[in-house]
C-alpha cells in the first residue's frame, strides 16, 4: 500500500538481571539466602529491589490481567515519574516486559523480555514500559507502587505500532 508504514519489529528475549538493569530490577531467588529465619526453616533473600515512592507511600494492589500472545502489538508505553512499580506474578504466568530508554521525554530503543517462572520485576521510577501482558493465559499479579497526590502516569502512543515476535529456538 502506498503511504503505509510497516510496524517496527522487536524480538522478545529471556529476562536477565544484566540486560534489564538499566530499566529496573529482576526479583528472583538466586544463590544462598542472606539470612536464615523462622526457626531455621526459611531462607530470606533480602532487599532485592530499589523501591522509590518519592513523596508518596507504598501501596500493594492486585491486578487481574487478560492473556496476550506473540506476535504482540505495542501501541503505547507509559511511565510513572513519581515512583517505581513492581510486578509479582501470583499464578506463575510469564510476562512480556516491554521497556524503552528516554530520549528527551519520548521513548526510544524499545526492548522486549519474557519473564521465566520465579521472576518478578521492579521498574525504576520514570522508566518507559508496556502495559501488563501475561503470556499464554490470564494472570494475577501483586503490584507494589506509589500511592499519593499528583500525576504519576504519562502515556506515549506510537503513530506506528511495534510488533513483538518470539525469539527463535
Amino acid at each position: 500500500m502506498t503511504g503505509t508504514v510497516a510496524p517496527s519489529a522487536l524480538t522478545a528475549k529471556p529476562l536477565t538481571k544484566e540486560d534489564f538493569a538499566p530499566y529496573g530490577d529482576v526479583i528472583e531467588v538466586s544463590g544462598a539466602p542472606d539470612k536464615i529465619i523462622n526457626q531455621g526453616k526459611c531462607g530470606r533473600h533480602h532487599d532485592l529491589a530499589k523501591l522509590d515512592f518519592g513523596t508518596g507511600q507504598a501501596g500493594i494492589s492486585l491486578f487481574d490481567a487478560e492473556a496476550r500472545n506473540l506476535p504482540y502489538t505495542v501501541e503505547l508505553v507509559e511511565r510513572h515519574p513519581e515512583g517505581s512499580q513492581a510486578f509479582i506474578p501470583l499464578d506463575g504466568v510469564p510476562m512480556l516486559v516491554i521497556v524503552a530508554d528516554d530520549d528527551n521525554g519520548k521513548p526510544a530503543n524499545l526492548r522486549a523480555f519474557v519473564s521465566q517462572p520465579g521472576q518478578s520485576i521492579n521498574l525504576h521510577r520514570g522508566t518507559w514500559h508496556g502495559v501488563l501482558a501475561p503470556l499464554g493465559k490470564a494472570g494475577r499479579y501483586a503490584v507494589v507502587d506509589r500511592i499519593g497526590d499528583g500525576a504519576n502516569l504519562e502515556e506515549h502512543w506510537f503513530s506506528d505500532p511495534w510488533i513483538v515476535e518470539a525469539a527463535e529456538g
